[in-house]
């Protein structure tokens, strides 16, 4: 008596399906659904079809990641760390001052490229000091005192360090 009430009250909610109970070959029942049409409604979407593709999370990496990949690349190639032409028209101007009145002076590319890798080793080379100064004042952040010290340690030899 109790599964034909059981199935009554299923049957008087709209919406639940009732499963007709077939014997399989063990002898046990298994259920199966009358009515394919009677389940679950489908999921309503919040987008419609001409919604724009929503994009990913951007990557959010820890402090200081993105310095240390930044460092790698840099000390694994050769490349220059200035553009060329703008170095190149710095080097024209300050050419204009040293020359004699009404001569112009030429220049080879190769000997602007060769003041360019003078010159941003001189930098890194001061770079490298004065962080050295920074860390010896136990601290991360170059200041200007460092790179004041490290040219005086330099000495007029150490490269420029009389300017």
């Amino acid at each position: 008596m109790a599964p034909k009430t059981a199935q009554k009250t299923a049957a008087s909610r709209p919406g639940v399906a009732i499963a007709k109970q077939t014997p399989t070959k063990r002898g046990r029942p298994s259920a199966v659904a009358q009515d394919a049409s009677v389940g679950k409604r489908p999921r309503q979407s919040s987008v419609q079809p001409g919604d724009p593709v929503p994009q990913g999370k951007k990557r959010r990496y820890r402090p200081g990641t993105l310095a240390l990949k930044e460092i790698r690349r840099y000390q694994s190639n050769t490349d220059l760390l200035m553009a060329k032409l703008p170095f190149a028209r710095l080097v024209r101007e300050i050419a204009l001052d040293c020359r004699p009145e009404g001569e112009e002076l030429r220049w080879q590319s190769q000997a602007i490229l060769a003041l360019q890798e003078a010159a941003e080793a001189f930098l890194v080379h001061l770079f490298e000091d004065t962080n050295l100064c920074a860390i010896h004042a136990k601290r991360v952040t170059i200041m200007q005192k460092d790179i004041q010290l490290a040219r005086r340690i330099r000495g007029v030899w150490g490269g420029a360090g009389w300017i």
